[in-house]
């Protein structure tokens, strides 16, 4: 909550660096800023989340990026050399239902044995794999689409809870609750450390946060343009052309509903959407993964649901990821500048009164 939350002030109000922003989220992750690079499918590898690490942020590798352990593995000691001693995570995006074949088991072992220190997991309740978890020390993250699934995650013991607004890029869950009201809700309902998102690609969105009562918020649309993220600069350069009214959901009829940029893709599913609901069959060829990673590849952003979120306005120019994190923290430094001038010209009348 925001009693917990410490900013520099002697540079927020003399026009400094702001050098630190003490909250919850940071004493557990030991970060500099109290920021989560989202983990992005296919995209979040060494280079990125070892970017995201350098620059004072916590980010994760998608164990789901790498089928097979080795190159999981791989991977995992690249970024711990790339990172120089900062800290990184892995996340583990679940099936809602076990199903046949799926390597849950077999990655958490591999986290473990790799000595990671923390996950975000996310898709079903991680409950099952918790004791093992805990024994490595290893401290958990669990992203939910919902309040509800916020307070089940704080029963079962998770160390730390994200909850995503309508906004978001990916899949928001079916209410449709906006980052400013559901950030706000789970502040008053989740003990444990909050981190929030959807929509959010300013450093004003992350002080609003903390406002709200969250210790920190997750970015994803907003990194899409770092240079450390691999996709074609075709891509990226649409990103950039693009405003807030840019995405588009679908999958709604699948009970999962997702926000994706909008391109012929999404027009297509949601014509086979309205004319045979719930046909999934028909919606794969459209909706696989496997074709946003052709579009990431190529730069032919018309194929494909490629998950993309209103903060997408935002998203001005490639850069290198830390020159992002820099332009965040001084908007935010700006912000509770003129916050703190506020407060002031409110103590003046309070005294003239």
């Amino acid at each position: 909550m925001v009693d917990d939350i410490t900013f520099d002030l002697q540079a927020i109000l003399y026009g400094g660096e702001t050098t630190m922003i003490e909250t919850r989220l940071t004493k557990l992750l030991g970060t500099k800023y109290p920021i989560i690079a989202g983990g992005l499918q296919w995209l979040a590898n060494a280079e990125y989340v070892a970017a995201a690490a350098r620059a004072g942020t916590l980010g994760f590798i998608t164990a789901a990026s790498f089928p097979d352990s080795g190159e999981l593995s791989a991977e995992i000691q690249k970024c711990r050399d790339l990172s120089q001693g900062n800290p990184f995570g892995v996340n583990v995006s679940m099936f809602p239902k076990l199903v046949p074949g799926e390597r849950t088991q077999e990655v958490f072992e591999l986290l473990v044995k790799e000595g990671v220190k923390f996950v975000e997991t996310s898709g079903r309740n991680p409950e099952p794999y918790l004791p093992m978890l805990k024994e490595a020390g290893i401290k958990v993250i669990h992203k939910v689409p919902g309040v509800k699934f916020a307070k089940k995650a704080e029963a079962i013991g998770v160390d730390a809870v994200t909850v995503i607004g309508a906004e978001c890029g990916g899949h928001p869950g079916l209410d449709m609750i906006g980052t400013m009201v559901q950030a706000n809700v789970a502040a008053r309902a989740v003990n444990i450390p909050l981190i929030v998102g959807g929509g959010i690609g300013t450093g004003e969105q992350l002080v609003a946060a903390l406002a709200l009562g969250a210790d920190g918020v997750i970015i994803g649309t907003r990194f899409l343009v770092a240079q450390e993220i691999w996709a074609h600069e075709l891509y990226k350069q649409k990103l950039i052309d693009s405003d807030e009214t840019d995405t588009t959901l679908l999958m709604h009829t699948l009970r999962n509903t997702m926000r994706a940029l909008r391109n012929e893709t999404t027009g297509e599913v949601q014509k086979i959407e309205m004319e045979t609901p719930g046909n999934l069959e028909a919606m794969m060829p459209h909706i696989s993964g496997k074709v946003g990673k052709v579009a990431y590849e190529t730069g032919d952003w018309t194929k494909g649901a490629m998950a993309v979120g209103q903060s997408v306005a935002f998203a001005n120019k490639i850069e290198p990821l830390s020159t992002i994190v820099d332009t965040l923290m001084n908007e935010a430094n700006s912000s509770m500048a003129r916050l703190a001038n506020i407060g002031g010209g409110l103590d003046a009348m309070r005294d003239a009164g």
